[in-house]
């Protein structure tokens, strides 16, 4: 079986709205596993350059799949061990969460494998 490895990563401002209020960081961070495929997360790295704690939330189809906290001017590397499937169709994005009006710039790096 062939594997094609894919990646949504990119640096990002942002400005908080909430821990409670993740939101889409860009249209970068959005993969749609395509027809005849399925897919897996496999790893999540990130780095916080704000003051404050955020979270990176691993999105499908627009709700919350994985959370990802990443410290105060701090990173964080996860190998997702627990992977589940992604059928075709299915809507994958990184969005973000931070302090309601804290402003900085993340860096992330989401792994996925498409079969």
């Amino acid at each position: 079986m062939h594997s094609t490895p894919r990646f949504l990563q990119g640096v990002f401002p942002f400005e908080g709205k909430g821990l409670d209020q993740p939101a889409p960081l860009g249209p970068e961070l959005s993969y749609l596993v395509p027809d005849g495929a399925s897919a897996q997360a496999v790893y999540f790295r990130g780095g916080n350059a704000a003051d404050e704690l955020v979270c990176a939330v691993l999105t499908r189809d627009g709700r919350p799949m994985r959370y990802f906290p990443i410290g105060a001017k701090s990173d964080v590397h996860v190998s997702l061990r627990v992977v589940e499937d992604l059928p075709a169709g299915t809507t994958v994005e990184l969005w973000l969460s931070a302090p309601a009006g804290v402003t900085g710039t993340v860096i992330v790096d989401l792994g996925l494998v498409e079969v």
